[in-house]
């Protein structure tokens, strides 16, 4: 299933590069023919139609496991991780130092913003442009976590990490155990709740930045637990698309480098998910 995740969008793009025969491996719940029930008609990484002579060549390619997209998540996910714990440690945010740090948070989301466009529109994966977009954003979560237990909140950030493992484990459980069913269906609802979602945030940046002090009110109060509890919410179900993706890639027998989309998309959707309920937590030890 073509995922909406803007990262897992991308694949299929190196499909040719895929063993012919990849489609004799199935996801479960496949139907009789072979091909999952709600899925592609075809295999989507077989070579195409008139791909030439050297399609055969192809072949050789190796196939992605699921070690090698545990692998490649655990290494975006631990540079982010890391570049997260050296910016708390390096740029620190007292009164003397909190308009610099702030500014490098700021140029190093920025950063990562490019960094990630450029890959989703890559047509191959770039292990440089993903590895550097998560350090990029380790920064940037660093400074953030650090002042907002510095000033708002002491000791939220180690909630919130435990909340985005608890949030993670709940969807994988769900998705393992088949209690979410991932169509098309359930992909178009939520490409569509996320575009409101982020038309909203845009919205609540133009009303604050020209005077509208709180914006619409997204990050305080009762509106703003609810708009967190929303976006967790969405965050999970991009999350669902992505472990659905994975599975169909491995199922589909997709080249081996597409371990690292996985690994991006996997690491884009959690930290979503983190700054989520980091801010859910903030308001709610911020109203105590």
């Amino acid at each position: 299933m073509k995922s909406t995740n803007p990262v897992f969008s991308r694949w299929g793009a190196a499909r040719d590069a895929a063993p012919a025969d990849a489609h004799t491996r199935h996801p479960v719940g496949a139907t009789a023919g072979g091909r999952p029930a709600d899925d592609y008609p075809t295999n989507p990484y077989a070579p195409a139609a008139g791909a030439g002579p050297d399609a055969g060549v192809r072949t050789t390619r190796t196939a992605i496991t699921m070690d090698d997209v545990v692998v490649r998540t655990a290494t975006t996910l631990g540079t982010v991780a890391l570049t997260a714990v050296l910016s708390w440690l390096l740029l620190p945010v007292d009164e003397a130092n909190i308009g610099r740090s702030y500014g490098l948070a700021v140029g190093a989301a920025l950063i990562a913003f490019v960094l990630s466009m450029i890959q989703a529109f890559k047509r191959a994966p770039s292990p440089a442009l993903i590895l550097g977009y998560a350090a990029f954003e380790g920064v940037f979560l660093g400074v953030v976590s650090s002042a907002t237990s510095t000033y708002i909140a002491p000791g939220v950030v180690v909630q919130a990490v435990l909340g985005t493992f608890a949030v993670s484990a709940g969807v994988l459980i769900a998705y393992r155990m088949r209690w979410i069913r991932i169509d098309r269906r359930f992909a178009g609802f939520v490409a569509s709740a996320a575009t409101g979602f982020l038309l909203l945030l845009a919205a609540d940046l133009l009303f604050s930045a020209f005077g509208a002090g709180n914006g619409l009110g997204f990050h305080s109060g009762g509106l703003g637990i609810l708009f967190g509890v929303l976006g967790i919410l969405l965050g999970a179900a991009f999350l669902a698309l992505d472990f659905k993706q994975v599975e169909d890639a491995v199922a589909y027998g997709a080249p081996r480098e597409e371990a690292w989309l996985a690994a991006f998309g996997l690491t884009t959707t959690l930290v979503w998910i983190y700054l989520e309920v980091l801010q859910v937590l903030t308001i709610l030890n911020s109203d105590n």
